[in-house]
């Protein structure tokens, strides 16, 4: 990627916004050198892991860091041998001590609500040597301070200054508070020469003996060691001098400890910037609104609601931008300052960040592609260093883009051909553009030449726009009009400012009529692309409403089934119920008979067969009930038999009885679980009859019937599980190849058994959370082979 092209579009805006939201030093320093990559699996390797930090910070909030130095200045010194004073060692420490706080912190995090498998490597770095941590905990503090419990004899040498200081003091002050105070400038104890002094009249000198270290600017005052003091001022300059031959004997201890651990260091605080720095783009992108993009491998561009990043968000006018798909090179035209130059720069600007792993300012769902090489010519600037004019200027850069344009280049030009004679910029620009449309570039530039309009008309996979310009205010948009090329508004203007209408009349007469054919075409172009766009919001408008009455009717036919079911089983129920109470009765009878035997009178004899009687009809009417009918009909079946599976609305072949209520049906090319109640067994006849039918029609009447999306909210687990199996069995009978899961988040435990079970179906191809929009980790996309 070339360096102008930074400068040009004033990536190095994004770059210092980026480092300003970074934490640490190194973190700052690696934000401000951000560069776009143009290696493919780079840049998405670079986008999933600012997705990933994005979640991380959205879900878990921001990492534990705080800032720390550099330590490779320190790990280098450490491989030639030299050894570490103690700030450096208290920064190791500080690297070390945030080491572990990330990894605490992210030691809870739920895998299946958080993926952060892009980051799994940097993570795997945090690896803190535990031995190292623990003497330099006990040692250093982060400022440097080397600790008391560094070492035994560094606390008994620092107890015994403390102690040996407190009597000095003790001596002094007899000095400043007793009688002597009278032969003092001022009563104070102070240091010279890291000893102990008072400052002493000069007249007095000989009152105190000892040594004198200092005087006064005057000569007035000396700053005098007492002879009383000398021996303990000895004593304590030589603990002193033990101790900072202890400090450097812990240094050089924790020195060494540390350069067996240079690798692990330098892995450890990279992880760290790495983090830091990726967590800057992250904050970026929530304080941008930015989503992640799309990349194409085909180098096409579709920028949905595109911002440039660089205007007030309450300001900048939204666009969507389109290239590389159904056309390779745009033309806008349009109004000066209407946005031309802004598009493209905007353009240009998202293609940058999205090659430096950044998220874009723009909707959800907006793609770009991975260019070898992003050129531009934008600006009016002459190059005064050099002498050249501002048409020279342009030439310049233009010569540079074509000498290393190719098919992974975006080019974008700001008024190509501008600063020269019309007609023979109209020309140049029309033979660049061939040139450029030869290297199978993707280009985007600015023009008010009226023979580009039609170039734009005219060559295949080229398309005109323009900068839309409201007549009625004489003001522009801001709105990029794809397939419209500018119209001139010129006269519109005139007219509105007050222009006298012969004069506008008479330069309309003045036109070319190459001119007037152009404005003519524009203005045809015009209608008809409104009467599109009328059209299309239309359908749009007819289409949602359609959605949502088909949403209405599938959960009133939800409902409707639902309560039919209901009431086949209640009316099962009450059936076996009937039956159930009139066998009990005739088992009574028929025991009573027994007992009585021959001493049975006739009259009873008869009072029992009558009752008996009135079972049999009673038995005879549940007989022709139609809905226990069904009941015998299901109840009834056995290997081999063709059946008939009522929530599938198939007909297949008994192949298993699994247990009293439940059999395995043979599908076509899949076998599914089913219960009694699920199955009416299907005559040979009929069977043979509708086979023909039931194969043509199957598929359509199933695939209207299935859904391509299951809730299975608010149901229990077992049961959520069950409708799950049955929902993929159905949806293989229809043919469709993507539903959707819902699941909601809840405890988890039903998203759990959903992702288990399609980890263990072979009917599953893949399947991953849906997207934040349509449902997150609430939901699970599943494509079927």
């Amino acid at each position: 990627m070339n360096n102008k092209i930074l400068k040009t579009l004033e990536f190095g805006k994004i770059t210092h916004r980026l480092s300003e939201l970074a934490i640490t030093a190194p973190a700052k320093k690696r934000a401000e050198k951000l560069v776009p990559s143009n290696n493919f699996d780079q840049v998405k390797l670079n986008l999933q892991q600012t997705l990933a930090l994005a979640n991380l910070l959205r879900i878990k909030g921001q990492l534990p860091l705080t800032d720390f130095n550099d330590v490779r200045p320190s790990t280098k010194r450490l491989s030639v041998k030299a050894n570490l004073n103690a700030k450096e060692l208290g920064n190791l420490l500080l690297v070390l001590s945030l080491a572990n706080s990330v990894n605490d912190f992210l030691d809870d995090i739920d895998e299946e609500k958080l993926n952060l498998a892009a980051i799994d490597s940097i993570l795997n770095e945090l690896d803190v040597p535990d031995l190292l941590f623990s003497e330099l905990k006990k040692s250093v503090d982060y400022d440097g301070t080397v600790l008391d419990t560094a070492s035994s004899n560094l606390a008994r040498l620092r107890h015994d200054m403390k102690s040996n200081e407190e009597d000095i003091k003790n001596r002094m002050d007899a000095y400043i508070k007793g009688n002597s105070s009278k032969y003092l400038s001022e009563q104070i104890v102070t240091i010279r020469d890291d000893r102990y002094v008072i400052p002493v009249k000069q007249e007095y000198r000989a009152k105190f003996g000892g040594v004198v270290h200092d005087q006064s600017a005057s000569g007035q005052t000396l700053f005098v060691e007492p002879g009383a003091v000398l021996n303990l001022n000895n004593r304590q300059q030589n603990l002193l001098a033990k101790e900072r031959q202890e400090v450097r004997r812990v240094l050089k201890h924790l020195s060494n400890m540390a350069r067996e651990e240079v690798t692990s260091l330098n892995a450890i605080a990279s992880a760290l910037t790495e983090l830091d720095f990726l967590q800057a783009k992250a904050k970026l992108a929530k304080e941008m609104h930015a989503s992640e993009p799309k990349l194409t491998k085909d180098h096409s561009l579709n920028l949905l609601k595109a911002r440039h990043p660089l205007i007030d968000s309450k300001k900048v006018v939204p666009n969507d931008i389109r290239l590389g798909s159904s056309f390779d090179t745009m033309l806008i035209t349009g109004p000066n300052t209407g946005g031309k130059t802004i598009t493209l720069k905007t353009a240009g600007l998202i293609q940058l960040m999205a090659q430096s792993g950044l998220f874009i300012p723009a909707e959800e769902g907006s793609q770009v592609g991975v260019f070898r090489d992003i050129c531009a010519d934008i600006g009016d600037e002459q190059s005064i260093e050099q002498s050249l004019s501002t048409f020279s200027s342009h030439i310049n850069d233009i010569i540079a883009i074509m000498k290393n344009v190719d098919d992974q280049t975006l080019v974008l030009i700001d008024e190509i051909g501008a600063g020269t004679d019309p007609e023979e910029g109209a020309s140049l620009a029309i033979s660049i553009l061939d040139f450029l449309r030869k290297k199978k570039a993707k280009i985007m530039i600015t023009t008010h030449y009226p023979e580009l309009k039609l170039y734009g008309y005219n060559r295949p996979r080229t398309t005109n726009a323009s900068m839309e310009f409201d007549l009625k205010t004489l003001s522009p948009t801001y709105h990029l009009q794809i397939g419209i090329p500018g119209h001139s508004n010129a006269f519109a203007i005139a007219r509105r400012l007050g222009m006298r209408e012969d004069v506008v009349k008479n330069a309309e007469g003045l036109m070319s009529d190459s001119n007037s054919d152009i404005n003519k075409m524009i203005e045809r172009l015009n209608k008809q692309t409104k009467a599109a766009t009328d059209a299309r919001n239309h359908l749009e408008t007819s289409l949602d409403r359609s959605e949502k009455l088909e949403q209405k009717l599938q959960r009133a036919l939800d409902w409707y089934n639902q309560r039919v079911q209901k009431q086949l089983e209640f009316a099962q129920d009450r059936a076996n119920e009937v039956v159930s109470k009139k066998r009990k009765q005739a088992d009574r009878i028929i025991d009573q008979l027994e007992k009585q035997g021959t001493n049975a009178k006739e009259n009873k004899i008869i009072d029992a067969k009558g009752k008996l009687n009135s079972l049999e009809r009673q038995n005879d009417n549940l007989a022709h009930n139609k809905v226990l009918q069904r009941e015998k009909r299901r109840h009834h079946v056995s290997v081999g038999d063709r059946v008939k599976v009522l929530s599938y609305g198939q007909t297949g072949t008994v192949t298993k009885k699994l247990s009293e209520h439940e059999y395995e049906v043979q599908l076509g090319i899949i076998k599914v679980k089913v219960s009694d109640r699920d199955i009416e067994k299907v005559s040979k006849s009929s069977s043979a009859g509708k086979q023909k039918a039931t194969a043509r029609t199957t598929i359509a009447l199933r695939r209207n019937n299935v859904h391509s999306e299951l809730d299975l909210r608010g149901q229990r687990y077992n049961e959520a599980m069950t409708n799950l199996d049955r929902y993929i069995d159905s949806v293989l009978l229809a043919g469709l190849d993507t539903v959707t899961i819902i699941h909601g988040i809840g405890t988890g435990a039903i998203r759990k058994g959903v992702l288990k079970y399609l980890r263990n179906s072979n009917h599953v191809k893949s399947f991953n959370y849906a997207p934040a929009n349509q449902g997150g980790n609430g939901a699970t996309i599943v494509q079927l082979k």
